[in-house]
């Protein structure tokens, strides 16, 4: 008889559910912040979009930078947090040891808040760079184990 590790009484399962909740919340909380910009500087892509202002005419645009800041900072994260999930699945299916894996979800989590951070706030070189590869590493250390055990 096989064990199914998709339930909510494994503790891993649970902890990578955790961890991956934030993780998306976090994702669309920049796609709401990507609008929000949008809006503060009547910066939209789509003519429909615009909002016609008295004495301004405002021209569809994808050059603005504050805009395009979050917009990356989004897509990074779009880039990031499916991997990690995707894998993370596998991952969680393997039983791994519940404080190891913790460690991963807790520092890959952290990583992308991070990295948010260092983006939003133009932090210097290296800070966004060792975010980024400390998120990435944790994923590629669940891979490998994944692979290891399978």
């Amino acid at each position: 008889m096989s064990t199914f590790y998709y339930t909510a009484t494994n503790t891993v399962f649970r902890n990578f559910l955790f961890y991956v909740i934030l993780s998306i919340l976090k994702m669309m909380i920049m796609s709401l912040l990507t609008a929000a910009q949008r809006f503060r500087k009547d910066a939209f892509v789509n003519p429909e979009d615009i909002i016609p202002k008295k004495g301004k005419t405002v021209l569809p645009t994808t050059s603005d930078p504050d805009v395009e800041r979050v917009r990356r900072n989004h897509l990074n994260d779009i880039e990031n947090i499916i991997p990690f999930v995707l894998i993370g699945l596998c991952y969680a299916a393997c039983n791994p040891d519940s404080n190891v894996s913790l460690w991963h979800f807790r520092i890959f989590f952290f990583s992308r808040i991070l990295h948010t951070i260092s983006y939003q706030l133009s932090l210097p070189h290296p800070s966004r760079v060792v975010t980024f590869f400390i998120g990435l590493i944790v994923t590629v250390s669940m891979a490998i184990q994944t692979l290891v055990v399978s």
